[in-house]
């Protein structure tokens, strides 16, 4: 048996364009969903998905509530894992790395992109917290539709930032008949990439 090896030996960034500009027109919902793996500082992980909001050769950025489960974790452990998967393509991405925070500017920017509702949604809820009864979230989405109604935008919570996961191993899987699948795994050497394929 002889095949060709399909995934590029160089430039794992400019391999990541490529894939996510094909499940852009191949994926019916949020090709940008991502798993991001976090840990506590006892090394007890934790998983859920978040969406791409940014990425370029600095990093792969979402946004979060820094008070949720996931910015505690974060901010005390800032090491992550991104996975995206898309299943109609039959590939996905692996992305390691240490996380910085986006600056102001950017969390600003961000936020107030966001349809007026969403800013809302976001403002009102005290992500991870124990919750009595969903109408207290309600009312209190209301209470801030209300108040910032005609400003047309709410002011960013102070909580309410970003995430840049610079990444130090990118490594790409491709489905191949009969489960012979293919992997490719680079290494960031802080100058350029190295790579290899591993086995499936």
């Amino acid at each position: 048996m002889v095949e060709t090896d399909t995934i590029p030996t160089e430039n794992p960034l400019a391999i990541f364009d490529d894939w996510f500009a094909e499940a852009q027109d191949c994926e019916p919902n949020d090709p940008n969903a991502m798993c991001l793996a976090t840990a506590t500082p006892q090394g007890c992980p934790s998983a859920r998905m978040v969406l791409l909001k940014g990425h370029d050769e600095r990093g792969f950025v979402f946004y979060t509530n820094a008070k949720s489960r996931k910015g505690g974790e974060i901010r005390a452990n800032m090491q992550a894992a991104l996975l995206f998967h898309w299943k109609s393509l039959r590939r996905q991405i692996r992305i390691e790395g240490p996380l910085e925070e986006v600056s102001s500017a950017e969390a600003d920017a961000y936020f107030h992109s966001r349809p007026f509702k969403s800013q809302v949604g976001s403002a009102a809820s005290d992500q991870s917290s124990p919750l009595p009864d969903r109408q207290v979230y309600l009312d209190q989405v209301e209470l801030l539709r209300e108040r910032y109604e005609d400003a047309g935008e709410v002011p960013r919570p102070p909580h309410w930032t970003g995430f840049r996961c610079q990444p130090r191993a990118i490594e790409f899987w491709t489905d191949r008949p009969n489960r012979l699948h293919e992997r490719r795994r680079f290494i960031s050497d802080g100058g350029g990439w190295t790579s290899s394929l591993l086995y499936p």
